[in-house]
């Protein structure tokens, strides 16, 4: 019966609680809008470049990059069995 009551009484203030009028931020809200008042961010473009990235490699050179290595291991591993007899 307890259980119960307990379950029913949560259940009440949930539906008191997102029925209220006003509803109070949360603890970062607040402490963003304090340090945001004093000093507000700059604004950033949607989707911006970020800072720091280096030109990209084209696809073409990873490719290359790719296909070397392994053509580099099927040859030493070619000459690694080439070399050791049986």
């Amino acid at each position: 019966m307890g259980q119960q009551q307990d379950d029913e009484e949560r259940e009440f203030d949930l539906r008191w609680a997102d029925g209220a009028d006003f509803k109070e931020p949360s603890a970062r809200a607040r402490m963003l809008a304090a340090r945001w008042k004093e000093n507000p961010p700059e604004p950033t473009p949607f989707r911006g470049q970020p800072e720091g990235v280096g030109p990209r490699r084209s696809s073409w050179i990873s490719t290359a990059v790719v296909l070397g290595s392994v053509v580099a291991v099927i040859v030493l591993l070619g000459y690694v069995n080439f070399r050791a007899p049986y």
